[in-house]
């Protein structure tokens, strides 16, 4: 039970079940109402004198907002978004009338339809990150996508800058500057039929790629020896494009690695690789008859070559193995944190730009969904 310290300044109290929590190690909790009326719970506090102290400024703070400032950041909190975009777009008196027109279009025609109700002081990254997704969903064009994201900002920071939010609803979004469905996925048949008639060395390439999410100089680089288990494959290098010769992983530092699941259908062709042609003393796979390693020429030759004989027609390149890797995760519900660090991003915001369209169930499709079973 929190323990209430002076009057609106809240309490402080551990979450935990410890029989003795004043000696346990888990961190104290803080509860408050912020200025707005809202409450508020941090956590990470080691004692109890840090907590109190925490406690003690949001407290002088609180007190030194004069009153009528607070009651105008509640009353900005609780409006709707439509009524507030309306009264904030009459303050922009410095916009043209074409400037206008085309932000009331941009709201009537993207936004409203989806936000119009929600109140101001919800607004969160989370909220922004599902409308970018609903736009994405409705199949609306990149450049409707910016413009809409573009007006969007300006009205949630501008509430945020009087008070309205309290935290900043833009932090971790990744804005609407890819379409998704340029990347071409390839398909099951497709991926079967590019193995039957591609080269030994073509299948490893294929396998690593759509299987552990190789990229193409990863692929290059497979070696039986990154086998460390049965099921997990260690990506330890890259070969160079220029040099053909290993170099550390985009990304990583020298020394670097990074492991990813193997299905047993990329452990069997690396196997099967090594039984019909070997492999060098260092245990690399894919070698030519002038060059120790692959390099993109070699597949882009042998890519070309399979895909006409597969009949494939539409856009496909080797890469787009490394979509069906992605794709293959997220559509079986495996965490986009795993997937970005199996794929080598460099950050989760990588991954989720390119592949946010292949996620589940958006907070809005759910409340469909919920409504639905009601």
């Amino acid at each position: 039970m929190a323990t209430q310290l002076v009057h609106g300044m809240g309490g402080f109290f551990k979450n935990c079940a410890c029989s003795r929590q004043s000696r346990c190690s888990h961190p104290y909790v803080i509860r408050y109402r912020d200025a707005t009326g809202r409450q508020r719970e941090e956590t990470g506090y080691t004692t109890q004198q840090s907590a109190l102290e925490q406690l003690t400024k949001v407290y002088n703070e609180k007190r030194t907002t004069p009153r009528q400032q607070a009651d105008l950041k509640r009353e900005i909190g609780q409006q709707r978004f439509g009524a507030y975009a309306a009264t904030w777009l009459t303050r922009q008196r410095h916009y043209a009338p074409g400037s206008v027109r085309s932000i009331n279009q941009v709201l009537t025609s993207q936004i409203l339809p989806v936000l119009e109700s929600r109140r101001m002081s919800t607004f969160t990254s989370t909220v922004v990150d599902d409308f970018i997704m609903s736009m994405e969903e409705r199949s609306i064009g990149l450049a409707a996508q910016q413009n809409a994201f573009d007006a969007l900002r300006k009205i949630l920071l501008d509430a945020r800058r009087r008070g309205g939010i309290a935290d900043d609803p833009f932090a971790g979004v990744v804005p609407p500057e890819y379409i998704p469905r340029n990347i071409t996925i390839p398909t099951l048949e497709e991926i079967h039929t590019l193995k039957e008639v591609g080269s030994d060395g073509l299948r490893v390439v294929i396998d690593l790629m759509s299987g552990c999410g190789h990229r193409n100089g990863e692929a290059y680089a497979a070696n039986l020896d990154r086998m460390v288990s049965d099921d997990v494959y260690r990506i330890t290098e890259q070969i160079e494009g220029k040099t053909r010769q290993p170099s550390r992983l985009k990304h990583r530092k020298p020394g670097e690695f990074r492991e990813t699941p193997m299905p047993w259908i990329v452990r069997e062709s690396l196997l099967r690789f090594k039984r019909d042609h070997g492999v060098s003393p260092d245990g690399y796979l894919l070698r030519t008859q002038r060059a120790p390693y692959w390099a993109h020429t070699t597949l882009e030759h042998q890519w070309t070559v399979a895909k006409k004989k597969a009949g494939i027609t539409r856009k496909l390149t080797a890469y787009s193995m490394r979509h069906f890797f992605a794709s293959n995760c997220l559509s079986q519900g495996i965490p986009i944190t795993d997937v970005a660090e199996w794929m080598g991003h460099k950050n989760i915001n990588m991954t989720f730009k390119i592949y946010r369209h292949l996620m589940p169930a958006s907070i809005g499709r759910a409340a469909r969904i919920l409504n639905d079973g009601l």
